[in-house]
């Protein structure tokens, strides 16, 4: 899907905002909170104090606390409450305060939110979307920065979901909640209040001054399983998603080469015909993560390009990741996949 215009679903004409995540965020589930009162939204500190990140701020003073709460320092507890409160019929909005805390979840992920409809013969589903910040870029260290994607996309039954940009946050987030699969929501930290170029020593670049900022106030979807040509380009693909988005399209801006910029949205399940057609045009192909290297999603990816497109490559395909370490917060930028390492991944490939 070339054009993200083309990719919504909209209710009707409506005016636009100008948000940064954190408000589109909140924005989605303002609106299925009013449209839909079988929406519950819950977490660590969601309630009364409106999250960390300020996401859920001011949605328990307009819905009330029966709507909008606050759960016990457990993530077991708040996903294995939120997988029955789906069974049940509701729609739950569950935030893990990080990503990097789900661990303790994963039984109740893996184990009942995934498999409730094919355990039950599709008599139930698990209806229910969770939220969690990830990444690094802010300093957050090696327990609030990591990217754990991989760990979900490979369980079937589930459904993986990272925006990378105001109006596709509001648009797949409102899109997770109205499907009947559990949905992993990947919410990239360092995006939430502007685009990052991977300069971290230049000024922050406001949401305000991106086009993509621009949201429209009410109901309307992004689909999921679709990605975005973000950036159109005939020499390489660029396959990337979340944070590392941007960091992409500045490496080929710097380095000149016409690389074509795909953002996958949902990484699963994945928008694969997009990504042939892209690759068999380029002949080349780039994939960018923050994740660490080994069996990091980008793993997959390189996988699938392979298979199939190998006819129509002209090189062998690279990968730009994190290291094979904790998230080290004294050599940030050395592990974050800055334009730097993009860049020289780009040249390697049009040189063979």
């Amino acid at each position: 899907m070339n054009d993200h215009n083309n990719s919504i679903e909209l209710e009707t004409a409506m005016t636009t905002t100008t948000m940064t995540m954190i408000q589109a965020l909140r924005s989605a589930m303002d609106v299925m909170l009013e449209r839909d009162d079988n929406v519950v939204v819950f977490g660590q500190d969601v309630g009364y104090f409106g999250g960390v990140f300020r996401c859920t701020e001011g949605l328990q003073g307009k819905y009330g606390s029966s709507r909008v709460f606050d759960a016990p320092i457990s993530e077991s507890g708040i996903i294995g409450v939120a997988v029955g409160m789906g069974a049940y019929g509701l729609r739950p909005v569950a935030e893990i305060q990080f990503a990097d805390y789900v661990y303790p979840a994963t039984d109740q992920i893996i184990s009942e939110a995934a498999r409730l409809r094919y355990r039950s013969a599709g008599q139930f589903t698990a209806p229910l979307t969770m939220r969690m910040p990830c990444g690094g870029g802010i300093y957050g260290g090696q327990t609030h920065s990591q990217s754990i994607e991989a760990v979900f996309t490979q369980v079937c039954g589930l459904r993986t979901v990272m925006p990378s940009n105001p109006y596709d946050a509001k648009g797949l987030l409102i899109a997770s909640i109205e499907n009947d699969d559990p949905v992993i929501f990947l919410e990239p930290k360092r995006l939430y209040n502007g685009p990052f170029d991977g300069h971290h020593d230049r000024p922050v670049t406001p949401w305000s001054k991106h086009p993509q900022a621009q949201v429209p106030d009410g109901y309307y979807t992004v689909p999921l399983d679709v990605a975005a040509i973000v950036r159109p380009g005939s020499a390489v693909t660029v396959l990337t998603y979340g944070t590392t988005v941007y960091v992409s399209q500045v490496a080929a801006e710097e380095t000149g080469i016409d690389a074509e910029v795909i953002d996958l949205r949902s990484l699963w399940p994945l928008d694969l015909e997009t990504i042939v057609k892209s690759v068999k045009k380029t002949g080349r192909c780039v994939v960018v993560h923050e994740a660490t290297r080994t069996c990091g999603f980008g793993a997959e990816l390189v996988a699938l390009v392979q298979e199939h497109c190998f006819h129509h490559l002209e090189a062998p395909i690279e990968r730009v990741t994190g290291w094979d370490t904790p998230y080290p917060h004294a050599q940030e930028w050395a592990y974050f996949p800055g334009p730097t390492r993009v860049g020289a991944a780009l040249k390697r490939v049009m040189e063979v």
